[in-house]
């Protein structure tokens, strides 16, 4: 079974470079998505959802080099639950609970307010990029 995971979002926050013991790169992007919607009774209603994407090697970099907060993005991978299969939840300050969704991703697509895009797999150089 494969699981493929789509989406279109905006970062929350500056991408945030490590490397791991191995000397692999990993970049960690927070993304909000939101629907938009009428309900039956004629008010508006929008959900977001708040995501953890974790980024691997030449594109870890592309995406800690050019993207920022506020910037749209297109991610393709996979769930990364947890040992039970499950998002990973959490205790906040005021003590309610959330739920992380976390991301590993295999693409990762700058998007642009003009409609550019960039596929952060095939960054090279800045050459490469439309801006």
């Amino acid at each position: 079974m494969y699981d493929k995971i789509e989406l279109i979002g905006n970062l929350t926050r500056d991408p945030e470079m490590q490397h791991t013991q191995s000397g692999a790169e990993v970049t960690n992007l927070n993304i909000a998505t939101n629907r938009k919607w009428t309900d039956k009774a004629g008010q508006k209603q929008e959900q977001v959802v708040w995501w953890r994407v974790s980024v691997w090697g030449k594109q870890a970099e592309a995406c800690e080099q050019y993207l920022s907060k506020g910037r749209q993005v297109f991610v393709e991978g996979q769930v990364v639950p947890d040992e039970n299969g499950n998002p990973r939840m959490f205790e906040r300050n005021d003590g309610t609970f959330g739920a992380s969704f976390e991301l590993r991703a295999n693409r990762v697509l700058f998007l642009g307010s003009k409609g550019e895009r960039v596929d952060a797999g095939s960054v090279n150089s800045r050459e490469d990029l439309p801006f």
